[in-house]
């Protein structure tokens, strides 16, 4: 991989540099590419924290992460739906998608893999079959791949922002009015890493289509339609709005509202549900929609904000 330095880059430390481009990749990860002598400017093995002119050429050889085999897990699932091609699934919050950092047992993942054997090997040994994930403390409903081909039909629908998803939120704070478009570029935060930001200068796009379904005091209930399906999206494009999901420590805080706190604790979890998923069969051609109800955990908060903010109607 080559990149080239803008020249309104000069004085950038490189490994910075290269984070905010490289949103893949940890910085952590990169500064050993560095120190590894994976990354070179202008032909030249140089520092982390080596400040760039601007023109620069920098060479970046990233080798393949080392395949690790996952062991399967009597998890139970709930299916919502399932054939020969795909497998649909309602994961509680909770549940970590696939193995990563600090979690390796209890994975959606390895659960997939015990009910449906054969999606060992289908989009990687580690994250069989899963095309797309929600956040540990997300709900809701996950489509898996349980062939090749199916695998590669959903990944491309995805890409082509052709597959209907439907969230439901609660938030604190006053949304800007009674819904909107939230079309943004998209990356890593330049200040923390382990969290997204909708204010880069360089990134992906990202589009959140949001409307408000109730308002209360201090808090609302809102839809969340996604076009795109970037890590933390629609948390961190309302947190942007001014109105953060209901217990998201990550991109929100604690309700100033001492009535709203409580709520926040019993709940435990960002106030997010995957309620609808909508995509074309890849083998059949048939439209498949499916949608799941709120969970208990959200049903009872929805209950206590409704009963402590009055129980209006959206706007």
């Amino acid at each position: 991989m080559v990149l080239t330095v803008e020249p309104a880059s000069a004085g950038a430390r490189l490994d910075r540099w290269l984070s905010e481009r490289l949103t893949e990749l940890s910085r952590a990860r990169l500064q050993a590419l560095i120190r590894g002598g994976l990354v070179r400017v202008d032909g030249s093995v140089l520092k982390t924290a080596h400040r760039l002119r601007g023109g620069e050429r920098v060479e970046i050889e990233v080798p393949p992460a080392p395949e690790e085999t996952l062991v399967p897990e009597a998890v139970p699932l709930i299916i919502v739906y399932e054939d020969d091609h795909v497998l649909v699934v309602d994961k509680p919050a909770g549940m970590v998608v696939h193995p990563g950092a600090g979690r390796s047992g209890g994975t959606l993942a390895a659960a997939v893999l015990s009910h449906a054997p054969t999606t060992a090997g289908v989009g990687g040994p580690r994250r069989p079959g899963i095309v797309h994930r929600l956040d540990k403390d997300t709900s809701g409903l996950l489509v898996v791949a349980k062939d090749d081909a199916t695998m590669n039909a959903l990944g491309a629908a995805f890409k082509a922002h052709a597959v209907e998803r439907v969230y439901e939120a609660f938030v604190v704070g006053k949304p800007p009015g009674p819904g909107g478009r939230i079309d943004t570029l998209y990356g890593r935060d330049p200040r923390e890493r382990k969290k997204f930001s909708s204010r880069v200068r360089t990134g992906k796009r990202a589009v959140t289509n949001w409307k408000v379904v109730e308002r209360w005091a201090g808090a609302a209930r809102v839809e969340a339609r996604l076009e795109t399906g970037r890590t933390h999206q629609v948390r961190v494009h309302l947190a942007a709005l001014g109105c953060a999901l209901l217990g998201d420590r990550t991109y929100g805080r604690a309700p100033k509202d001492p009535a709203l706190r409580p709520i926040a604790e019993e709940l435990g979890r960002q106030a997010l549900h995957a309620r609808a998923l909508g995509f074309v069969h890849p083998a059949t051609g048939e439209a498949m929609s499916f949608s799941s109800e709120l969970p208990a955990d959200m049903r009872a908060a929805l209950a206590a904000l409704r009963a402590v903010g009055g129980g209006k109607g959206a706007p």
